[in-house]
C-alpha cells in the first residue's frame, strides 16, 4: 500500500468503529461503546504514526499514551490526560475480573460524558491529518 492508502484504511477503520460507538450507545451497551472508543482514537493515532513515518505498520501498541509519545502532535493537555483514562477502556472490556469493575463504572452519564472528550479528540486527529 502506498502511505495515503495506508493513512486512510487507519482512518476509514477508525470511523467505522466510531459509527459503532453511537449504536452501542443507542442500544445501551456503554462499556462496549468505550471501548470501541478507545479502538476509534488508537487507529487515529496510529494513521498520524504512519503520516510521520517511513515505515507503513506503526508500532503494535494499544496504550494510547505509548503510540502518542512516538508521533509529533500536540494534542494539548485537556486530550494528553484523557489518553491514560481511554486506554484503559481496553483493557478493562476484554478481561472479565475488570470487566465486572468497569460495567458498573459506565453508566449513561459516565459514557456520555466520557464520549464527548472523546467527540473532541476524534475531530482534532481527523483534522490534523
Amino acid at each position: 500500500m502506498e502511505k495515503n492508502e495506508h493513512i486512510n484504511y487507519w482512518v476509514n477503520s477508525a470511523l467505522r468503529d466510531w459509527e459503532v460507538v453511537h449504536d452501542l450507545v443507542a442500544a445501551g451497551r456503554y462499556m462496549y461503546a468505550l471501548f470501541f472508543a478507545h479502538l476509534t482514537v488508537e487507529k487515529l493515532l496510529k494513521a498520524h504514526w504512519v503520516k510521520e513515518h517511513d515505515q507503513s505498520y506503526p508500532p503494535p501498541l494499544h496504550n494510547l499514551t505509548a503510540l502518542y509519545d512516538h508521533i509529533k502532535l500536540n494534542l494539548g493537555s485537556n486530550f494528553t490526560d484523557e489518553l491514560p483514562i481511554i486506554s484503559s477502556w481496553n483493557i478493562e472490556a476484554r478481561y472479565q475480573d475488570y470487566k465486572d469493575r468497569f460495567y458498573k463504572l459506565c453508566t449513561r452519564e459516565y459514557t456520555e460524558s466520557k464520549l464527548k472528550i472523546v467527540e473532541g479528540l476524534v475531530k482534532c486527529l481527523t483534522e490534523k491529518l
